[in-house]
């Protein structure tokens, strides 16, 4: 196998083996890619999603807002979630939301059109739940001191 036959190989073993989920949509939203790391994450195999919309794995409360986000990032050609995460809610086919963080890369072609968006999404389902215990935790910890002693640096023993 020569380089470039290598480097093709190899950069679609990394996409279809990856454990993130690794998706890639259309410009008109439809997803075109289903790696295995999403059909772990979300449920749903890749023939059951390739041709769908994003909508399916969006809470219904936020695709409103995902959509017209989407179609002001095609038109854009460019989206500030290269750099920075992500960090939204998803559905799973159950139906059960988990919490996703992921960035975008928007996909174009020799020309620079923009032909859709590929996403690298990770499940922080688990560290959201131990965060919100924390902050739970905390609340009531502080709801115990009395007022005035944190800013005077009293705090009670208990």
């Amino acid at each position: 196998m020569d380089q470039t036959g290598f480097r093709d190989w190899l950069c679609c073993r990394l996409v279809e083996e990856s454990r993130d989920a690794i998706i890639f949509a259309d410009k008109n939203g439809l997803i075109r890619l289903w790696n295995v790391g999403a059909e772990a994450m979300f449920g749903y195999r890749a023939t059951e999603m390739e041709g769908q919309s994003l909508d399916r794995i969006i809470p219904e409360a936020l695709r409103a807002r995902h959509n017209e986000g989407f179609r002001r990032v095609m038109a854009a050609g460019e989206s500030r979630y290269a750099a920075d995460l992500l960090a939204v809610p998803g559905l799973r086919k159950d139906g059960a939301r988990i919490s996703l963080e992921f960035t975008i890369t928007l996909i174009k072609d020799n020309q620079g059109e923009v032909l859709g968006a590929a996403a690298i999404i990770r499940d922080v389902t688990a560290r959201w739940q131990r965060d919100q215990e924390l902050k739970k935790r905390l609340a009531a910890l502080e709801s115990g001191v009395e007022p005035g002693a944190r800013e005077e640096g009293i705090l009670p023993i208990f």
